[in-house]
This record gives structure tokens, sequence and C-alpha cells, in this order.
């Protein structure tokens, strides 16, 4: 199937999960895991009707962007990100969905204040205690919010997860869940420089079972591009 094919499946997969969990699809924002795509299967994606795209590796995006594949779309970094790194992003992208730690939050408010901006972000959750993945534990989330407010720069939008490998999607919705009754617990508090309007969770594996749980972001790659293919040694 062509991109533009894929893009229509995944469209008509979450409608169809929206309106079986009682949501307007129209709330849920699908974007592109666009890893490992040039910039001409990216531009094919957007002409298709792909809404966002969502990098993971900053460099790739700076070339990328030098290209002009974005253009007509939200862009998005959703990959690990290093505190030295966040100089590229800030203003740059609409939203950065990977901060874990006050550390960085701290470099992108600062980034952001030089440019007179002011950065959303989200903050990433290990919902699945997985020591080789990044996010905070589920309850170091009420501290790290509550330092938000420390940070003019950044505004806190909301959460996502990145929920451990299974087999099938049904072994995520415990992952998903939790997410969402964090949503809900912390978004019922009062925090400065917070507020919970996102949920970014679900990918083309269990992006259905994540809307099911309130997900309004999900983030697809293979499912619009198919596989990719890494060399050697990368990931």
């Amino acid at each position: 199937m062509s991109i533009a094919e894929n893009i229509a499946q995944v469209k008509a997969n979450i409608a169809r999960a929206a309106e079986a969990a009682g949501r307007d699809p129209n709330e849920i924002l699908l974007v592109g895991a666009t890893k490992m795509n040039d910039a001409a299967r990216v531009r094919e994606a957007i002409a298709a009707g792909l809404p966002c795209c969502g990098e993971n590796r900053v460099q790739e995006l700076l070339e990328k962007h030098e290209q002009g594949a974005y253009e007509g779309a939200e862009l998005h970094f959703i990959g690990t990100l290093q505190k030295n790194k966040a100089k590229y992003l800030v203003g740059l992208v609409s939203l950065i969905h990977s901060v874990d730690s006050e550390g960085l939050m701290k470099e992108i408010s600062r980034q952001a204040e030089k440019r007179g901006l002011v950065q959303d972000i989200l903050l990433e959750i290990n919902t699945g205690y997985e020591a080789s993945k990044s996010g905070i534990a589920p309850e170091e989330l009420p501290a790290l919010l509550q330092k938000a407010g420390n940070y003019p720069g950044i505004r806190v939008r909301g959460l996502m997860t990145i929920p451990p490998i299974c087999r099938a999607p049904e072994e995520n919705l415990p992952y998903f869940r939790l997410l969402r009754q964090l949503f809900i617990d912390n978004g019922e508090k009062k925090y400065d420089n917070v507020h919970m309007d996102f949920m970014s969770m679900g990918m083309s594996g269990d992006y259905e079972a994540a809307i099911a749980c309130g997900a309004n972001m999900v983030r697809v790659g293979t499912a619009i591009f198919g596989q990719r293919h890494y060399p050697v040694g990368q990931n």
C-alpha cells in the first residue's frame, strides 16, 4: 500500500476506535513518526493528509527541516532529548514530548527565555518502570509538576509514555490506564505553568488501545511508512 493509502487506513482506524470509546475522532492528533524517512517521503505523507510530524533525532530533524520537509504540517520532537541539544529545538518545534527531568526542563526554559517565547512540553512517564527507558517514575510526577512553576520559559501541556514491548495491544492497557489516571489526578491540581491538555500514547501496534484509554495524540510510524531498515549497530 502507498503512504496515502496507509494514512487513510490509520485515520479510519482512529475514527473507529474513537467512536467505540464514545469520543470525537477530531480530538485525536495523528503524529507521524518520520524517523528514517527522507524529506520526499515526509512531504508525500503531508500531501496525503498527515497533520503532524514527529522526529526522534535532533540532527535528522534539522537536516530535513532545512530541506523543507515539514512544510504544511505541525512539527513535534518525540525522541529522547539531551540537554545540550535543546537549543536546536526550542522555537522550532511546537511540542517536545520527552521531558524527563528538572534539568532538561530548566535548560529548555533558559533557551526559550533567550528567544522571548514559551516552549510547550510533555513530561515523559516510565509507566513500566523499565531501566532501559527514559521517563520519570509515576510517583515522581507531582514533584516535577510543582517545579515547573520555577521555569517561565516552558509550559507543561500533558504527559507521554512508551509502554513495554508487548505481544498483543491489550497487554499495554494497564500502562495506558495508569497514564490516564496520572493525567486526571494531576489535572485536578493547580500548578503554575501546567495545563493538562494532551496524553501522547500509542504507536503503530497499539494506538487503538491507547485511544480507548483516552489518548489524544498517537505516534504512528510503521503503519504509515512501512518497516524501518536499520543499519547494523543502530536502532
